[in-house]
């Protein structure tokens, strides 16, 4: 069964998205189970690749269930950085540090 994609499911994710703290990170899969929908975390990779449409969210903040940041995307780790979040390498937040404790 396919997931429709509407303005509400959007508005729904970016509002838990828009939650995470400064200095902390979310992971896909825990905003996908925030809202109620724990197998979709690409769904929500998805909607935050669009999400400038939408408005100015914290985006940035988003990272894999690895603590991996978003291939080719730069300036997030400059902006992760910015709010005191340290990578462990180029490419990892450290979950067990950063992990935002929402559940």
């Amino acid at each position: 069964m396919r997931t429709v994609l509407d303005d509400g499911l959007i508005y729904e994710i970016l509002s838990v998205v828009e939650e995470i703290p400064e200095g902390h990170v979310a992971t896909y899969g825990q905003i996908a189970r925030l809202i109620g929908r724990e197998r979709n975390a690409r769904l929500v990779g998805k909607v935050l690749s669009n999400a400038s449409w939408y408005g100015k969210y914290p985006c940035h903040r988003v990272v894999n269930h690895a603590g991996r940041l978003v291939p080719g995307w730069r300036e997030q780790a400059g902006l992760l950085e910015g709010e005191g979040v340290s990578l462990k390498d180029s490419n990892h937040v450290d979950l067990k540090r950063y992990q935002w404790n929402c559940e």
